[in-house]
């Protein structure tokens, strides 16, 4: 599988180091917190569970699963929700894990969405980000690593389903996307 991709972004060495980084951080800002992570179904899922072992604050986890994609390259705009939080995040401290912003135009939608159910706080955690596709502005408190305007899988990322089980990210090439 690994030969149909294309460039490696981002190591396996430099994802496990960056994360150290970031739960360190985390954990560090939500000391003495009510903390309830987020995660965004399907990608995030490697994620949030790599970073969630680097955690060393109590916290509760639950997810949401959006879809605004299908199974195309580029966001569609219409965000739907497919799975809600299964508990109240009512006077919580919620910290939304993302697997990726590009557009922004589904984080922007999640966001309002929590808001309205008035969380103590909320904050994104992104592993990747992708500043030159923003359409919609949304503040995120913690990065993983900006990436250039490429399409990427791996690490949780996918295309179509397949290449979220590399322990990498990297560059999808036109010319390999599966046929389906």
């Amino acid at each position: 599988m690994a030969a149909s991709v294309g460039e490696v972004l981002i190591s396996s060495e430099q994802l496990e180091l960056r994360i150290q980084e970031l739960g360190s951080q985390i954990s560090r800002d939500y000391a003495g917190k009510d903390l309830v992570m987020v995660g965004v179904l399907r990608g995030a899922v490697v994620f949030i569970a790599d970073l969630l072992r680097q955690l060393e604050v109590p916290c509760e986890i639950d997810f949401m699963a959006v879809s605004s994609y299908g199974s195309s390259r580029d966001s569609s705009g219409v965000v739907r929700i497919l799975k809600d939080l299964d508990d109240s995040i009512t006077g919580r401290d919620v910290l939304i894990v993302e697997d990726i912003v590009d557009s922004g135009l589904t984080l922007n939608y999640l966001m309002r969405n929590l808001r309205a159910r008035d969380p103590a706080s909320l904050e994104v955690c992104s592993l990747l980000t992708k500043p030159e596709r923003r359409r919609v502005e949304v503040p995120i408190r913690y990065t993983g690593f900006e990436i250039p305007n490429t399409f990427v899988v791996g690490y949780g990322l996918d295309h179509a389903q397949r290449y979220r089980n590399l322990d990498y990210v990297a560059s999808l090439p036109e010319d390999s996307v599966p046929t389906l």
